[in-house]
């Protein structure tokens, strides 16, 4: 039986690489991922995809998640058939994603007034898998379609809806996503 000298040096040996274990264990240790936590999981699978040529920026209340050398901006934007809060397969949900234009961004903790889109390339990530297979942690599961944002509809539109993406490109894999990425960055410039 612990008593509470025992748990007090337990806590007292207590890390802060012990408390990111288990915080990541308890957002990340299910196959299905909340949608609030799994735009972290998806920009690390893209982080993978484009390094060393695209820096992961997307800190706090960045205006954007990536950036190249050349000073190009990128987002990632992400939406899945299976949800947490709808696990039962079958279900219908319907993938849209935020294209809207914003007023400004963040630098830092300085806001940069500027209305439009914030970057130049965009990515938007589809988990199509609605099974009990569904694990929003493995690459091999996403696909993803890449937009140069001249692509994209007026900036007036506020969403954009999978079907839409669809007619617009076509989906690449996780392992062909640095040279569609790539593709796009030149089809923008």
């Amino acid at each position: 039986m612990e008593t509470e000298e025992t748990h007090f040096l337990q806590l007292s040996r207590s890390t802060a690489a012990d408390i990111v274990e288990k915080a990541s264990a308890a957002a990340f240790g299910q196959p299905l991922v909340a949608n609030y936590l799994r735009s972290q999981i998806v920009e690390a699978m893209v982080a993978e995809a484009l390094a060393p040529e695209w820096k992961w920026v997307s800190a706090s209340w960045a205006g954007w998640d990536f950036q190249s050398e050349a000073n190009d901006k990128l987002e990632v934007k992400q939406s899945a058939a299976k949800q947490t809060w709808a696990p039962v397969s079958g279900r219908n949900v319907k993938s849209s994603f935020d294209i809207a234009a914003r007023t400004g961004h963040w630098i830092g903790e300085k806001w940069i007034k500027g209305a439009g889109r914030n970057a130049d390339i965009y990515i938007f990530a589809h988990h199509p898998v609605d099974d009990e297979t569904a694990d929003h942690r493995d690459p091999k599961q996403w696909v993803f379609y890449v937009l140069a944002e001249s692509s994209l509809r007026p900036t007036g539109q506020k969403t954009i809806s999978l079907s839409t993406i669809q007619k617009l490109t076509s989906a690449v894999t996780f392992v062909g996503l640095r040279d569609r990425v790539r593709q796009a960055n030149a089809d923008s410039i």
